[in-house]
């Protein structure tokens, strides 16, 4: 893993964590609570899964640049060995 991986990653255990302690500590009713925990866990759910459907659709548009570049190459050798 990366380090700019690592960071996002302890960057988003933060906030999940500093979110859940902010909540449990509010005065609020049990009932309430429980409801703010999975709301909030679900949106985090949804925000993880968007960013990494962002980084595959990232990481595919790299993947075709490169083997567009690599073709063209290829086609160009082909046509300097010909």
């Amino acid at each position: 893993m990366t380090n700019t991986n690592k960071l996002i990653a302890a960057m988003a255990a933060g906030v999940a964590i500093g979110s859940l302690l902010g909540i449990l500590f509010a005065p609020d009713k049990g009932e309430n609570t429980r409801k703010k925990i999975v709301d909030n866990g679900k949106k985090l759910s949804d925000t993880l899964k968007d960013r990494m459907n962002e980084g595959k659709n990232k990481l595919s548009g790299l993947r075709d640049n490169i083997r567009g570049r690599v073709d063209s190459l290829k086609e160009t050798v082909e046509e300097f060995a010909s």
